[in-house]
């Protein structure tokens, strides 16, 4: 008997290592002490030195059920930019920069190979926030998952100025609220989507008209990343007062998340376009609208609150990064919550 016997295979490990070291050396930023392989990641922190109060801001995720369809699918090379934006995107809510990332893959059985593919999506969630992927862990788990399967779950950091973070307390009647448009389903809601949708090869493979491809290609679109496009904004001098990532729990529980007492957001749901995936799950399954605004990003990944003076130029500033913006309604004053009408 030996530990290859006993399901955790070494050389396995290994291999995988050799195969990412590719993938993680591009992330690479001039912070970043040392190479892939040591037990803890280094990260330089003199260039924040000018920083009045140099603050952390962190934030870890997964990519909940959306990993049953990458098994389903066979395509392991995005799922990890969906793990990356679950975090990136919570740390620019705050107004940090992402700094660096850590992954964890839990598995049934290594399959280097495999492994390598995930990281590759890792590595390209990190260039696309501007992050280092300076460390992680695959975790070979015979007997607990089943050989083919793996979850992935990331924690990354980011640094702010105290002064810059963006807390919400400024927000006042009269602030416009802009929405990013979404890639799609992004990383929530996907235990319904599996329940709409029969979760088969030939079912991912069909291909819907409205969609304007197959459904499963549609649903695995990875999660679109909003740090360029914050960046771009504050660097445009535009104040953003508060910030949401919508993911679980939509609308309804993220959007007040954002706003201090007394404030009020109202959401316009015909201001932007929804996408086809949204309005075909709800009329397969005959969804409550409410509830889908509950579950889903319904088109919109984040939202965010700025004084009416400066739209026009956070608009032009979220378009240079490559974002759809929508002036998509406006705070007011009242119980603290979000109304959409």
């Amino acid at each position: 008997m030996d530990y290859k016997k006993a399901g955790v295979d070494i050389e396995a490990g290994y291999k995988s290592v050799e195969l990412i070291k590719g993938f993680v050396k591009e992330t690479n930023r001039p912070e970043v002490i040392g190479g892939l392989g040591g037990f803890a990641g280094a990260f330089s922190m003199e260039k924040f030195k000018s920083m009045e109060k140099p603050t952390l801001v962190s934030g870890t995720d997964g990519c909940g059920t959306k990993v049953k369809l990458a098994f389903l699918m066979d395509k392991h090379d995005t799922i990890g930019i969906d793990a990356v934006a679950m975090c990136v995107n919570d740390i620019v809510c705050g107004g940090g920069e992402p700094l660096f990332f850590l992954d964890y893959i839990a598995c049934g059985k290594n399959y280097p190979e495999k492994i390598a593919a995930i990281v590759k999506g890792v590595a390209e969630g990190c260039k696309q926030a501007g992050c280092a992927l300076i460390g992680g862990e695959t975790a070979e788990h015979p007997g607990l998952m089943p050989e083919d399967e793996y979850d992935l779950a990331g924690f990354a950091v980011g640094i702010v100025d105290e002064k810059d973070i963006i807390t919400g307390n400024d927000l006042k009647a009269g602030d416009v609220l802009i929405g990013l448009a979404s890639s799609g389903v992004h990383s929530n809601g996907f235990s319904l989507v599996r329940k709409v949708f029969e979760m088969t090869k030939e079912s991912l493979d069909t291909y819907y008209e409205e969609l304007g491809g197959k459904l499963g290609d549609v649903l695995i679109e990875p999660t679109r990343i909003y740090v360029k496009a914050l960046k771009a904004a504050a660097d445009a001098g535009v104040k953003l007062k508060a910030c949401s990532h919508i993911t679980g729990g939509g609308f309804y529980e993220n959007v007040p998340r954002m706003l201090k007492e007394g404030t009020r957001a109202v959401i316009k749901k015909d201001s932007y376009p929804v996408p086809p995936i949204f309005t075909l799950m709800k009329n397969k399954a005959d969804l409550d609208e409410d509830m889908m605004y509950n579950t889903f990003n319904m088109g919109l990944g984040m939202v965010i609150a700025v004084d009416k003076a400066d739209v026009d130029k956070a608009m032009e500033a979220f378009a240079s990064a490559g974002d759809k913006p929508y002036v998509v309604g406006e705070i007011t004053d009242g119980e603290k919550g979000v109304t959409l009408c």
